[in-house]
């Protein structure tokens, strides 16, 4: 197997409360967080695992949480220092940080930026005061608006405006207001996705009305044409960018490149040339243990099957809005694409997906059921 590309996921788990819908691995701030000594444990964890990276330059570093933007600007620089030490960069190494528009300041932003942040990616969700309420979100619309404006001021690479739709007595004209709201903030990346009540979620135990499928869908087709007709194309399944702004991050993760993945809970995906080896391991989840010094970091760790890697693989490719090439199969799991063409097979049948020389294409049946062109491989 050839070695994919190398990306690192920093974990940092805090935020002010825990919204309703997030099954994320955060906890709401108790105290005051300790900033500095969860730095040092970061920088222990990725130096544990230098030998994952195998002297890969890191094509993009994304800090989530959480709520990175808690963490002061001179805390960023610190941690983004650390790890400049450990690993090589590339040159366009692309570095985002997650911020929510409630703990939006403006020095902040501007200090994350000398720090080496080139990306933001904020956390709006709605443009909307009472799905803002019904959401569990800290900010307003106001504070969203600006925070947009002032990433926009900012000489950055790119920035990204999260935003959710089918949200609690949406109808379809709320969700295309709030499209348009985002969309006249001209960010040149957008992540627009349907709200998902999801397990061991405040919002499962007392789920709220959400719009009728009918209504799902047509706010999923209107709004599609309207992010097309301002400019901004569909490369994965719930995000949007103009040209040259796709997320290098995410493009890793969906072309199963290689991961590291440090901090409470982070997951991590590696590949060993000449062994036919995928690796991935999980770290200690709750902060507490993951400061206590005396415990190993890693939770668990185990091998990808080779049984396991075509479900893998197709899992997160299918999520582009692309061809899959069937020589990016052979060179990511060390498989040969015979494997894959079995694999797809129930699917090809159901017209779900059409196999080609080169490549397997999504059918736009197979886009609206992606599911189920999974169900067929298990």
């Amino acid at each position: 197997m050839q070695l994919p590309p190398l990306s690192l996921y920093i974990h940092i788990p805090w935020c002010i409360q825990k919204c309703p819908y997030c099954d994320f691995n955060s906890h709401a701030v108790k105290q005051d967080m300790p900033e500095a000594a969860y730095i040092n444990r970061l920088l222990d964890d990725l130096r544990a695992d230098l030998d994952w990276a195998q002297q890969r330059p890191l094509i993009s570093i994304f800090i989530g949480g959480g709520t990175p933007s808690l963490f002061s600007a001179a805390g960023i620089e610190r941690l983004l220092a650390g790890v400049r030490k450990l690993l090589p960069l590339a040159a366009d190494c692309e570095i985002t940080l997650e911020a929510n528009p409630g703990t939006f300041e403006k020095e902040r932003f501007s200090g994350y930026l000398e720090a080496g942040v080139n990306r933001l990616s904020i956390g709006v969700q709605s443009l909307q005061e009472d799905q803002l309420r019904a959401l569990g979100r800290i900010h307003d619309p106001q504070q969203a608006t600006e925070a947009a404006m002032h990433a926009a001021s900012l000489p950055l690479r790119s920035f990204n405006l999260d935003l959710m739709h089918g949200l609690p007595g949406q109808t379809i004209e709320a969700a295309m207001a709030d499209l348009d709201g985002v969309i006249a903030l001209q960010p040149p990346h957008i992540s627009w996705y349907q709200l998902t009540i999801e397990p061991n979620t405040a919002f499962a135990s007392r789920p709220p009305r959400l719009p009728e499928d009918d209504d799902l869908w047509e706010i999923q087709e209107q709004g599609h044409q309207r992010l097309l007709a301002a400019g901004y194309e569909q490369y994965e399944v719930s995000a949007y960018a103009k040209p040259g702004h796709q997320s290098r991050h995410n493009r890793n993760y969906w072309t199963f490149g290689d991961y590291l993945g440090i901090g409470c809970g982070a997951h991590s995906k590696t590949t060993l040339p000449g062994t036919n080896k995928i690796l991935r391991c999980e770290k200690i989840k709750h902060p507490q243990g993951y400061l206590d010094l005396t415990r190993p970091l890693r939770y668990k760790e185990w091998q990808v099957s080779t049984d396991e890697r075509p479900f893998e693989f197709f899992m997160n490719y299918l999520r582009l809005m692309e061809p899959v090439p069937r020589q990016l199969f052979a060179e990511r799991t060390g498989l040969p694409d015979s494997v894959a063409e079995q694999a797809m097979a129930p699917a090809v049948r159901l017209g779900l997906v059409e196999s080609q020389q080169d490549h397997w294409l999504t059918t736009t049946l197979g886009r609206r059921y992606l599911n189920s062109i999974l169900d067929e491989m298990v």
